[in-house]
């Protein structure tokens, strides 16, 4: 049984978690690797591939404790998902066999770098159906329950402590996703993106999409986040301390760029924006945001973020 899945420091003890950067846009961008599909899935399948994410996800972890943090390790697995898979080419068994590969390095991570004042949880990490920019691909709550079933039913045989989803971009989606960690008894948190008007891309708000997850599922998920957004893309109403669902955010991973998700789609180039300027901002919503415990990054940002990141919020 994993350490943690009964009792996710983060919320239980309140404790200030890191989690890493970009990973794929550090593998593209900085390390100039190749990732169909946009796949970080795809490196565990070669000795080579493994050892960069070994060292990646070490790197972040080492961070963390150096700032006497707690740290989230996500399985790189994104793009691990049925459709995504099938892209790749991947057999029934090699879909298995990733997605439980990734949580076994997460592991390894965890063994080689957790320390008494640093514990380490595990993510098994899934991300939309679709793409995570654009509503492209809407479902049922049934129907995404049903999809995502598979995936959570292996990581629920490994040593993830719960259940990650992130860059969702429509309440459905969230909605089975967290009716399906249910029924496989997995903890969960739902992680939204929003666009820089601070809406969904379905156009629902923040608050509503989480309410109607929170809704249809007597409020299931331990917690939510944002993620794939720049702070200055976060809505305002997030701040107001009058509103229950707000209490409900305790996560957030910003992009370094305060472009638009369509601008980011389209560019050659990481904007990698500035770090400092990054970890001060994240120190002011530590103050705006009390109840928030996770934090890190997301696209275009890389350990560099992440280290004035911590600097920010070891206060």
């Amino acid at each position: 049984m994993p350490k943690y899945r009964d009792a996710l420091p983060q919320v239980e003890d309140n404790a200030m978690m890191l989690t890493d950067g970009g990973l794929e846009t550090t593998l593209i961008f900085r390390d100039g690797i190749e990732l169909p599909h946009f796949a970080a899935c795809e490196l565990l399948r070669s000795d080579n591939g493994r050892q960069r994410l070994l060292d990646y996800y070490s790197e972040n972890a080492r961070v963390a404790v150096d700032a006497g943090l707690a740290f989230s390790i996500d399985s790189p697995t994104w793009r691990a998902n049925p459709d995504w898979t099938d892209l790749l080419g991947y057999t029934s068994e090699e879909f298995d066999e990733i997605n439980r590969e990734g949580v076994r390095l997460a592991v390894e991570v965890r063994r080689r770098n957790e320390t008494a004042i640093s514990p380490m949880v595990i993510a098994g990490l899934l991300g939309p159906r679709g793409d995570g920019y654009r509503v492209d691909h809407r479902q049922t709550a049934e129907s995404a329950q049903e999809y995502h079933s598979r995936q959570i039913a292996l990581f629920a045989e490994t040593e993830a402590d719960y259940i990650a989803a992130l860059t969702l971009n429509y309440s459905d989606e969230a909605i089975g996703i967290a009716r399906a960690a249910h029924d496989l008894g997995m903890p969960v948190v739902i992680s939204f993106t929003v666009e820089v008007d601070g809406q969904l891309a379905s156009g629902e708000s923040l608050g509503e999409a989480i309410e109607a997850v929170d809704a249809a599922t007597r409020a299931y998920p331990d917690y939510y986040m944002v993620n794939c957004a720049h702070p200055h893309h976060l809505p305002e109403e997030l701040f107001d301390k009058q509103a229950a669902w707000t209490m409900r955010v305790r996560g957030f991973r910003a992009n370094a760029s305060r472009r638009s998700h369509a601008e980011l789609d389209e560019s050659t180039e990481v904007d990698v924006g500035d770090p400092e300027e990054l970890g001060r901002e994240f120190g002011e919503l530590r103050d705006r945001l009390p109840h928030l415990t996770v934090v890190g990054g997301c696209c275009g940002t890389d350990v560099r973020h992440i280290a004035e990141i911590a600097r920010a919020v070891r206060r």
